[in-house]
């Protein structure tokens, strides 16, 4: 939710007042007066055009605070019914799609496999007949979505919305996936086609959702995603970090002396994913004889208590846990969070091995290692978030307003 606070002096608009009832900090009318120092006609005028809009509903009457009593003030809260955000999460081998209310409630969703490699104009067809469908399971038409929110494996540049040469996304880079989906949305439910439509990686947008989830409070947040390959997503007092360009996190291509012979899938040798991540176990498996072609297959593994994968992922744990040490010392976060395939008790504690071994105690002093609470559904959520807040932003709600006439 928006941390702005109104505008002084009478300067406070439409969707100031809508960012003040969302994060809870003015949920009356006069509360909104106080707040802002606009008169009480002033603030009936902005939340009516916000009423007209739907966007805001009367709740409960609120406590009576003078001891000699009277009326409750009416509670105006955020009507979260008015539309819906369509999100999906895609992996190298899969892919996860979900309707979602404008609070973050999945409505409905699709998991299934989907190959990124088979370029993006057969990923995003598929992901727009499984929104299709999707809405027709909710019951919700085309015209009810205000935006689609999409994770992917690799680097975006939030400016464009396009990924910058994706080391495990063959064909995408530098290809308009906000136009691509916009169209096969279109194509197969009947909607518009200039539908807002926001990609971020998807450990950013994980890190997001979990954070804004489970750790709201805390101003320092780091989330490793160790699946196929490996990244980070970091958010600092509430807002995602992406670097210059977005390539903030990208941790699984720092070089480790473990893996000087090891060759990754961005062409180099020596990086921390092609020893540690999933995928890298997976192939240590196969190379002993054991069925495993994915971290997914690890994964599986791993809950089936499988000796040698617990063993590997223990390994892949501790080398993971030395780059983390640097990262820690670094950001100072108050929480570090696992999560992806390789998110459960071997790797974790090979990550804790190395990790308070490395650091700096007064790094490691109030840091909690934690995994996943969202678990699978983290990315789908940490997306929806984010577009919710670029929709329901201040100076955005303004524009859409006067779009609709109110």
């Amino acid at each position: 939710m928006s941390g702005r606070a109104g505008k002084p002096g009478g300067r406070a608009g439409a969707g100031d007042l809508l960012a003040l009832v969302r994060s809870g900090r003015a949920t009356t009318r006069g509360a909104l007066q106080q707040v802002t120092g606009l008169s009480r006609a002033t603030v009936g005028q902005r939340l009516d055009r916000l009423f007209r809009a739907g966007w805001l509903r009367e709740g409960a009457g609120g406590p009576v605070d003078s001891p000699l009593g009277g009326r409750p003030s009416i509670t105006l809260e955020f009507d979260d019914a008015h539309a819906v955000v369509l999100t999906a999460d895609l992996d190298t081998r899969h892919a996860r799609a979900a309707v979602l209310s404008l609070t973050g409630e999945v409505l409905a969703e699709h998991s299934g496999a989907l190959l990124i490699e088979d370029g993006p104009d057969a990923v995003l067809g598929e992901l727009g007949g499984r929104f299709a469908e999707l809405l027709r399971k909710t019951g919700h038409g085309a015209h009810e979505v205000c935006g689609i929110g999409l994770a992917v494996p690799g680097p975006v540049d939030r400016d464009t919305g396009q990924v910058v040469q994706p080391p495990i996304m063959p064909g995408w880079d530098g290809y308009d996936i906000r136009g691509g989906l916009g169209r096969a949305f279109a194509e197969r439910t009947g909607g518009t086609a200039d539908l807002p439509v926001l990609v971020d990686n998807d450990a950013n947008l994980m890190a997001y959702g979990e954070q804004r989830t489970g750790h709201p409070d805390c101003s320092a947040f780091v989330l490793v995603k160790v699946s196929t390959g490996i990244g980070a997503g970091v958010v600092v007092d509430g807002r995602i970090y992406r670097g210059i360009d977005g390539g903030a996190g990208d941790i699984g291509h720092i070089r480790v002396p473990d893996g000087a012979d090891a060759l990754c899938r961005c062409g180099s040798y020596g990086c921390l994913a092609a020893v540690a991540s999933g995928g890298a176990v997976a192939r240590r498996l196969a190379e002993a004889g054991v069925p495993a072609a994915s971290g997914s297959d690890v994964r599986d593994l791993l809950a089936a208590g499988h000796p040698e994968a617990a063993a590997l992922a223990r390994q892949a744990g501790r080398l993971v846990g030395e780059v983390l040490a640097t990262v820690v010392t670094l950001l100072n976060p108050g929480v570090l969070m696992i999560a992806g395939d390789l998110a459960g008790t071997p790797f974790l504690t090979g990550v804790r091995e190395l990790l308070y071994q490395r650091a700096l105690p007064r790094s490691t002093a109030h840091l909690e290692v934690v995994t996943s609470q969202l678990g699978e559904r983290a990315g789908l959520i940490g997306a929806g978030a984010l577009v919710v807040e670029h929709l329901y932003a201040p100076e955005r709600v303004e524009e859409r307003l006067l779009a609709l006439g109110v």
